[in-house]
């Protein structure tokens, strides 16, 4: 990441924030989409902010991978969008967050080779949206195990806690440790030096990730203590949160009903009322996980409109985009799978 000076220019910013928000896709898409086969798919999306890159790859791909491949570019490319407008600081922290994204092709590729999964296969989930190189991504693929995987990353800020993980990993022939390691490295390196900072720009910066990490360790907590595994939830506990300590964060993920009081008690409360009573209503891990996604994204949106000049709109924007391309990508699968509508409902994070 290359050095900036200045504040920003969060007015301009989030003023193309908005208007790229308001293309993305609405709840009436999804269910609309849900109903069509992949051609009809490919066309819905090539007659919208899709149109450039369906155009482009449609000469080499067809069916799901033309749909996956255009989804992937599209992401990667808003996000560098947002990049080329930003200046000083909102430049910096915006660069600092798509950091996500090497975090999540790190759990891709871990993913793909757990599942015995072929590069190509693995390579069409790769998102080039944070600051791991092409040359990096494509050694990633050439590898074919866990360790070997590890073993690429020295050198990253991934690369020691990855290796830390890789006991736990063996001992128990789970990810969860893998997976893990690579979220809290992320949310210690975007914590890093700022969470002690008192101007308005970093508090709210800090703010967004604090709620971020309050729901990442909700849905980390849960995900371990359903999974019947001999692992203390407190081991995998993402500092940097307002909500929750280790200690609490492990009692409650043993009583659902709990943890939903404990958030409408919260700071979270008034603004997540009607996700709360989704959560209640949710019967099984991936609809409570759904739901926690839900209601994520609608505290982002309160940040986002008490702080329209500021850092929040942007990060808002850029989880507002990744739930549009993670629902498409589950309709697509869905449909390609025989799923009914209803079933392939179930999958997407609906407001």
């Amino acid at each position: 990441m290359s050095a900036v000076t200045g504040e920003g220019n969060y007015e301009y910013v989030s003023a193309r924030v908005r208007t790229r928000r308001a293309t993305l896709f609405s709840d009436d898409d999804y269910r609309n989409l849900i109903r069509m086969g992949l051609g009809e798919i490919a066309r819905f999306m090539e007659e919208s902010t899709y149109e450039r890159e369906v155009n482009a790859l449609g000469t080499r791909y067809d069916g799901a991978d033309l749909i996956e491949y255009a989804l992937n570019a599209n992401l990667a490319r808003n996000f560098d969008d947002l990049l080329s407008w930003a200046d000083g600081r909102l430049y910096e922290q915006i660069a600092r967050y798509l950091r996500k994204f090497d975090a999540w092709n790190v759990k891709t590729v871990l993913r793909g080779i757990y599942a015995g999964a072929d590069a190509e296969s693995i390579e069409d989930d790769l998102i080039q949206a944070g600051e791991f190189s092409e040359e990096l991504l494509d050694s990633l693929l050439e590898v074919n195990s866990i360790e070997g995987v590890v073993e690429r990353l020295e050198g990253t800020i991934f690369g020691e806690p990855l290796s830390e993980a890789l006991r736990d990993y063996e001992e128990s022939d789970l990810l969860v440790p893998l997976e893990n390691a690579a979220d809290r490295t992320y949310y210690e390196y975007l914590m890093e030096d700022i969470s002690d900072a008192d101007d308005r720009a970093t508090t709210l910066y800090v703010e967004f990730l604090e709620a971020e990490i309050d729901f990442r360790n909700v849905r980390n907590a849960l995900r371990i203590a359903r999974s019947g595994a001999d692992i203390d939830v407190a081991d995998y506990y993402i500092d940097g949160g307002r909500l929750f300590d280790a200690a609490e964060i492990e009692t409650l993920a043993g009583s659902t009903d709990e943890l939903i009081a404990r958030l409408r008690d919260s700071r979270y409360g008034n603004q997540l009322s009607a996700a709360l009573d989704e959560l209640e209503e949710a019967e099984s891990l991936v609809g409570f996980e759904r739901a926690v996604e839900a209601a994520l994204l609608e505290y982002s949106d309160h940040l986002s409109k008490v702080y329209p000049l500021s850092v929040c709109p942007v990060l808002a924007y850029v989880l507002a985009k990744e739930r549009e391309v993670d629902n498409i990508k589950a309709i697509v699968r869905g449909r390609e799978a025989g799923l009914a509508p209803e079933r392939i409902e179930e999958e997407l994070v609906i407001l």
